[in-house]
């Protein structure tokens, strides 16, 4: 079963035939929100609110492994986040991009299931943080959407929840980074300890600071209209995603 992970602007989905909700108690706590369970495109799929369903949890307080083990926990199969990011080269207020690769400049967060204590300690390889064939399947979803989804990127993943300087955004650069977000880490590591396939898809909502129509000053007014019509087109992506992802986890393709 796919599980739908929404951010900023996706605090609902308005394409999910919802058939219940259900409250998770885990072993790390409250997970942002109930699950949302129902169908996409007649594909059983659940979603989980990562800021809550008020938009009331800041990236740096979500607690993300009671979001992914809830998941887990229920059924889910795969997992696909829907984050809003900064655009630093190549990618522009609008576009959606499936990003290949991380750098974690997180810090404060409780980042991994193996803690130490009575468990084993446990190196999981995160060579590609994004799963290709997940990945590959949200692009023949694309296809079949008719909708543009840039193939590859690299997400800096920031603690927030201020947005960055001009010089951060320098730094980012120079790293390699194509884009800045503030949920992508420790989210696709924990999924990954879970064995969770795991892609994003990332919204990009302005330029960063420093750069574009963002040199002076970022407009929060800007970002709202760019949200409202991209995650229209996430929606729509959803629903040939959905499909593609049923066929994907359990074998068929």
């Amino acid at each position: 079963m796919l599980a739908i992970i929404g951010g900023t602007g996706l605090t609902r989905l308005s394409t999910l035939a919802i058939a219940r909700r259900e409250v998770v108690r885990t072993p790390y706590g409250e997970p942002s929100s109930a699950l949302v369970f129902g169908e996409i495109a007649a594909t059983s799929a659940l979603f989980l609110a990562r800021h809550g369903h008020g938009h009331t949890i800041p990236p740096h307080r979500v607690n993300y492994r009671a979001n992914l083990w809830a998941l887990k926990n229920r059924g889910a199969t795969a997992v696909l986040a829907v984050a809003s990011v900064g655009g630093i080269r190549g990618v522009a207020p609008g576009e959606l991009v499936l990003p290949h690769q991380i750098i974690d400049y997180t810090h404060d967060r409780p980042a991994t299931f193996f803690d130490g204590g009575d468990r084993t300690v446990v190196h999981v390889d995160f060579t590609h943080p994004y799963t290709p064939a997940l990945r590959q399947t949200c692009l023949e979803g694309a296809a079949k959407a008719g909708i543009a989804l840039a193939d590859g990127g690299v997400y800096a993943a920031v603690s927030g929840p201020r947005l960055e300087t001009a010089a951060e955004i320098d730094r980012l650069d120079r790293d390699g980074a194509t884009m800045v977000g503030m949920t992508g880490m420790p989210e696709a590591a924990l999924a990954r300890e879970l064995e969770l396939p795991y892609a994003a898809i990332a919204v990009v909502v302005n330029h960063g600071a420093g750069r574009g129509d963002s040199g002076d000053h970022i407009s929060m007014e800007s970002i709202a209209d760019v949200l409202e019509t991209a995650m229209e087109k996430v929606r729509t992506l959803l629903e040939h995603i959905a499909p593609l992802v049923q066929e994907y986890s359990t074998g068929a393709k």
